[in-house]
């Protein structure tokens, strides 16, 4: 009788039982902290009053230097009500658990991290050299570059979504240096009219900076041809876009027939291999209209325009065999609020995925697609590309985390 009422208690879940292990420690709370963007042609900043106040409301703690948001419109008063708490120094928000920013800092702030401490930042593999990455190993920090961070299906958020702005942005800018109230402008609309031949546009690639391009002039009735030597890729783009666009292989003749018709260029090329592919010649430049307009969305891998120098948002173009070029890096500081808002989407629900964990470290174990954005990792290199550039040593990753257990 006594075997029989312990059988019963067992199935109806009476009889005591071996309490599960804790996979989360979801009171653990996070110290973040957002420093301001020390490069003057930086307007971005990553989280947003909406942002904080939702980590803070899950027992996050927020430190937010005083002026971050100033550029977006976000005041520290907004920063403040919504539980951040607002600091003086760049120091003190450098000292946090997870710091946040967009331009990589410089090595007098990597000087000011914790030790062991995380930093999320875009890498822009242009501007770095070897100093930066010995910078951030000194201090044992787990590094999250913005360009090699993924989700959970293999895209890459951070930059799909400044591509998408970019590539918003690039038509409205072609539209301003098109205009007669700009100095060579050949006075178009961007677009066309009733009985007027529509602006004819080339757009050199195909990934989301060219589908968001495209769609805009299109929706402005301009005349659109896409290259690119992915034939996946444009066929992809045609499907997106949901009409029939010219498209074309990437072959001189054709690219070089093209650009002289052109009103306007964007060069759209995203670099396989860290660098973009130059693929428009000098002498393609030269045989092009006077005062077309170039715009190479991709500089800061070096640009896909032979006759394209990075620029800046305060003197964004010059002139070379009468064409206009705008070779501005960082297009989406141009709408600051719009990129603000966006990257605070992406980043709070992983940093309340982190504190879920138990903090940056757990993340990483955790999900393969925040490994993918790690590059240095408690002193040592992670990214066998950035070895390669700098001539560095690397440890896989992986091979890191098995030594862990």
């Amino acid at each position: 009788m006594g075997a029989k009422m312990a059988e019963i208690s067992k199935e109806s879940g009476i009889y005591p039982q071996e309490s599960l292990a804790k996979t989360r420690t979801s009171d653990h709370s996070i110290l973040i902290g957002v420093p301001k963007e020390a490069e003057l042609q930086e307007k971005r900043v990553v989280l947003t009053p909406e942002a904080v106040a939702l980590l803070v409301n899950n027992n996050q703690r927020v430190m937010v230097e005083s002026g971050a948001g100033k550029p977006s419109k976000f005041s520290d008063k907004a920063y403040s009500d919504a539980g951040a708490k607002v600091v003086y120094s760049s120091k003190e928000a450098f000292e946090a658990e997870v710091v946040l920013k967009v331009e990589p800092p410089t090595e007098e702030q990597i000087s000011y991290m914790k030790p062991g401490s995380c930093l999320i930042s875009a890498l822009q593999l242009g501007k770095q050299n070897a100093d930066y990455i010995h910078a951030l190993n000194r201090k044992k920090i787990t590094a999250v570059s913005f360009e090699h961070l993924e989700d959970k299906v293999g895209g890459m958020p951070v930059v799909r979504a400044m591509s998408e702005i970019a590539g918003s942005s690039v038509m409205l800018i072609a539209a301003e240096y098109l205009s007669s109230a700009k100095k060579g402008g050949k006075g178009l609309i961007l677009g066309g009219i009733t009985g007027v031949p529509p602006t004819n546009v080339v757009i050199i690639g195909a990934g989301t900076v060219a589908e968001y391009a495209a769609r805009t002039g299109l929706g402005l009735g301009a005349n659109i041809k896409i290259f690119d030597n992915h034939l996946y890729k444009l066929r992809r783009i045609k499907q997106l876009l949901g009409q029939q666009v010219y498209t074309s292989t990437i072959d001189n003749y054709t690219l070089g027939q093209a650009l002289k018709k052109a009103d306007v260029v964007i060069g759209a090329l995203r670099g396989e291999k860290g660098r973009a592919k130059v693929v428009v010649s000098e002498e393609m430049v030269a045989e092009m209209m006077p005062g077309s307009v170039v715009i190479d969305v991709s500089i800061d891998q070096g640009g896909c325009v032979e006759t394209s120098r990075m620029t800046t948002h305060n003197d964004p173009v010059y002139s070379m065999y009468d064409i206009i070029h705008y070779c501005v890096p960082n297009i989406a500081s141009r709408v600051s609020g719009t990129a603000s808002m966006s990257l605070s989407n992406i980043f709070t629900p992983i940093l309340l995925q982190m504190a879920d964990l138990g903090g940056a470290e757990e993340m990483v174990f955790n999900y393969k697609w925040f490994m993918k954005g790690v590059y240095t990792y408690r002193g040592s290199l992670t990214n066998a590309h950035l070895a390669r550039k700098f001539q560095m040593t690397h440890k896989e990753l992986q091979l890191l985390l098995a030594a862990r257990y």
